[in-house]
């Protein structure tokens, strides 16, 4: 069963900020992790040393990147931090999707920065028909203060796409924090969804800013409020469980990547086998 375990886990991007996608390798291997989860582009915090970079502009990097893949023995399990805008259409993001595709990702994440949900919806439905024709899934994220704020609307936009490889990432703090409770999740069909992102929080807000704290200051899994066994326990079976915990302030601490994933990775390793989703 660990063994099954260890090989569903992913280490999220949004964990490292920016740190290098070779480095980014690296450390999921030192982990004991198979997958990761990318941003084409870095846009490390300053402090922390990391240069900028584009996969989608830079062929050297990505031939590295295979490389080190290949030598390590990862994969990568999501193609993150694609964006519905309101200026601009879905068919710009098609060199993006040729990167993925080259990558070997199976899937891309979208959500919407649009406040027009009726375009929102036709602009997901375009996306994953660009993504379809490179053999690349499509997931939407709900995330509150967004477009796709919370699960039932995720869901509508699942329907209007109608499509089976357009599919639902279910993220445990944006899944509490709009209202939604495990056993929401349990009632929406299982093929719906297709990605799992693992993270603690407490059930208030624990900065003023929503998006700030999302992607900045998480806590490690089982040190918050969030009911995990249960959401672990809703999640279809065998779906990959991505571990996105970013910690800022013990990153500008001097805390090393390695350092501050370790206790998520294992405290995540011992949900798992703790729930009934293996």
């Amino acid at each position: 069963m660990s063994g099954d375990h260890m090989d569903r886990l992913a280490v999220g991007f949004l964990s490292v900020f920016g740190l290098p996608p070779v480095e980014f390798v690296d450390l999921a291997a030192d982990l004991g992790c198979r997958h990761i989860s990318l941003f084409l582009r870095g846009l490390p915090l300053a402090s922390l040393g990391y240069p900028r970079f584009s996969l989608a502009h830079d062929a050297a990097l990505r031939r590295n990147l295979r490389a080190a893949l290949q030598h390590r023995g990862v994969t990568i399990t999501l193609g993150d931090g694609f964006l519905v805008l309101p200026d601009s259409d879905v068919a710009s993001l098609a060199i993006d999707l040729d990167v993925l595709a080259e990558l070997g990702a199976p899937c891309i994440n979208v959500v919407s920065l649009d406040p027009d949900r009726a375009r929102t919806f036709d602009q997901f439905a375009e996306l994953a028909g660009f993504a379809a024709q490179r053999s690349l899934r499509t997931l939407v994220e709900p995330v509150p203060s967004l477009t796709i704020g919370d699960l039932p609307t995720a869901v509508a936009a699942v329907r209007h796409v109608g499509r089976s490889d357009f599919q639902l990432l279910i993220d445990a703090m944006h899944l509490i924090r709009s209202g939604s409770t495990p056993g929401d999740l349990a009632a929406v069909d299982p093929d719906y969804v297709g990605y799992a992102q693992i993270n603690d929080t407490t059930l208030q807000p624990r900065l003023p800013n929503y998006m700030e704290e999302a992607m900045f200051e998480r806590m490690v899994p089982g040190d918050g409020e969030l009911p995990l066994p249960q959401i672990l326990a809703a999640l279809p079976p065998g779906l990959v469980v991505e571990v996105e915990v970013p910690q800022r302030s013990l990153a500008l601490a001097g805390i090393s990547p390695f350092d501050r994933l370790a206790p998520c990775i294992e405290a995540t390793r011992r949900l798992l086998s703790q729930s009934k989703t293996g």
